[in-house]
């Protein structure tokens, strides 16, 4: 299994390797690279795998981003592994510039103008809605009235906005990634099945050769 660990890391520490791994980002986005160059399926797919990871990343499923990709990847028939390790193209250190790319595209294409002095900030829409979602789910149990006035200002201001943005940014970055790993993992696999046919020869050598001297020592 390629996700499988011998050893259960407790939740926290999944969540804090998720935010800042403990061996960097670098080590991390290299660790990604190797991974995929070496699944065993066509650069093609496998391509196409991670342009569906990297285009998910520019949806507002929050989430479920793990599922879009591995839905998307199957649509396109592309390597669902890779999709889903492509979905780490959507973390900390880029998430902010994707949400503001997507978001003033949006907002742009929908016909609106969009600035951080007009708009309540990101973090006020979504602790609004969140509070919406909470307090409209107790309201289920009691006699207050509904209110979904906070969530719906998040589906206006952030929502919307987000995924009708994120189409355009997100399928230029899809095909400059899938363009970028074609060549890259071709030359990858022809270099790493030359080293494996040239290990196998010196195996067949080595073995014929003790093949040999075992004949000639009776």
């Amino acid at each position: 299994m390629v996700f499988k660990r011998r050893d259960r890391r407790p939740l926290h520490h999944a969540v804090m390797d998720f935010v800042y791994p403990r061996r960097g980002w670098g080590r991390g986005f290299s660790y990604l690279k190797h991974r995929l160059r070496r699944l065993p399926d066509t650069p093609e797919k496998i391509a196409r795998g991670i342009f569906a990871g990297v285009f998910v990343c520019f949806t507002p499923f929050f989430g479920l981003h793990f599922f879009a990709a591995a839905l998307l990847a199957m649509i396109l028939r592309g390597n669902v592994v890779a999709s889903l390790l492509a979905t780490f193209f959507g973390n900390p250190i880029t998430f902010p510039f994707i949400a503001v790319v997507s978001m003033k595209t949006g907002h742009f294409l929908i016909g609106e103008t969009y600035s951080a002095e007009e708009s309540r900030s990101l973090y006020q829409n979504f602790r609004g809605a969140a509070a919406d979602v909470k307090d409209n789910f107790l309201a289920i149990f009691s006699d207050r009235t509904a209110d979904w006035s906070q969530l719906g200002q998040f589906y206006h201001d952030v929502y919307l906005p987000y995924l009708v943005g994120g189409l355009i940014p997100g399928l230029i970055a899809g095909i400059v990634a899938y363009y970028m790993s074609v060549p890259v993992i071709a030359a990858y696999q022809k270099r790493r099945k030359g080293r494996l046919k040239k290990k196998l020869e010196q195996l067949r050598s080595k073995a014929a050769k003790a093949a040999d001297e075992a004949a000639s020592g009776r």
